[in-house]
């Protein structure tokens, strides 16, 4: 029989790797959450973000189950408008879709309803996400002041590709990115704590991914387009989305490509232990190879 030869074998486990990771963004199907504004943002983002197909879902009194959200749906979006009590159950079930390989996104006012928002927005936690969201608040959380993306801040990113301007009259900001936490774009405005104010982080937690783009997603519901908000909005939204999609795993070969969720579907980890197989047989043959000059 014959065998193939290594640096076949290798450059055919490169080529099969780089091609499923360098895949576009499958289409997704997103679970919009939310007590308000829930409707108007699936609708607005079916009409401006392609590729992936979002709904809306209420979750102001009650609390969808992972097994309904995990059958449903790829990718959650998840933003309030106003604190409310369900948060925390809301919060709860987020975080085991995360925790089961599901990436999540969040949106503004998410930061209001954060245990440590001060106590007169009366803020209800959000349970289990908030030990794996990617900031916290910078005490005040989501000010109502200007924002403006800061260019010179943007890592060359899948989340950042093609953004060239990104604003806000009032409804962005008030972050403090935990440690461990991928700072890929900041407003031009120091937070509260006179820090680096993320405008889009990801983190990345075992098996879960959380993205926070931190710009209200409802805005063309509650704003006017180049008034109240301005730039590159629905690219911004489209690459968390394409980012989600694709497990929180780079296409675009990023440069921290290597902090993103572990593929796990049958294909990857096939070609990855290919690769690995490879590797192992390059290794002895060099041994063998040492072996024989001696």
């Amino acid at each position: 029989m014959k065998i193939c030869s290594f640096r076949r074998a290798v450059a055919c486990a490169a080529f099969s790797v780089t091609a499923a990771l360098a895949a576009p963004a499958h289409a997704a199907r997103v679970g919009v959450l939310s007590n308000q504004y829930f409707a108007e943002t699936a609708a607005g983002f079916n009409a401006a973000v392609a590729g992936h197909a979002f709904t809306a879902i209420d979750v102001g009194a009650t609390t969808p189950s992972l097994a309904v959200l995990t059958a449903s749906y790829d990718v959650l979006l998840l933003f309030e408008d106003g604190t409310f009590p369900n948060a925390t159950n809301v919060g709860d079930v987020v975080a085991a879709f995360a925790n089961s390989g599901r990436p999540v996104v969040l949106g503004a006012f998410y930061d209001q309803d954060r245990t440590d928002t001060p106590p007169e927005v009366i803020p209800h936690g959000w349970g289990a996400l908030e030990t794996i969201d990617p900031n916290t608040t910078d005490g005040i959380a989501t000010p109502y002041a200007a924002r403006s993306l800061n260019t010179g801040t943007l890592v060359p990113h899948d989340l950042t590709a093609g953004l060239t301007a990104l604003s806000s009259a009032k409804f962005a900001g008030g972050n403090d990115a935990k440690p461990g936490t991928m700072v890929v774009a900041a407003w031009t405005q120091l937070n509260a704590r006179g820090k680096v104010d993320p405008a889009i982080a990801y983190r990345v937690t075992g098996g879960a991914c959380v993205i926070h783009v931190a710009i209200a997603p409802q805005y063309p519901a509650i704003g006017v387009a180049g008034v109240d908000y301005d730039g590159d909005f629905h690219r911004a939204w489209k690459n968390a989305f394409d980012f989600a999609a694709n497990g929180c795993a780079a296409a675009g070969g990023s440069a921290d490509a290597a902090t993103a969720i572990p593929a796990l579907s049958d294909s990857r980890l096939a070609l990855t232990a290919l690769l690995v197989a490879a590797i192992g047989f390059a290794q002895r043959r060099r041994l063998a190879w040492r072996a024989g000059r001696r």
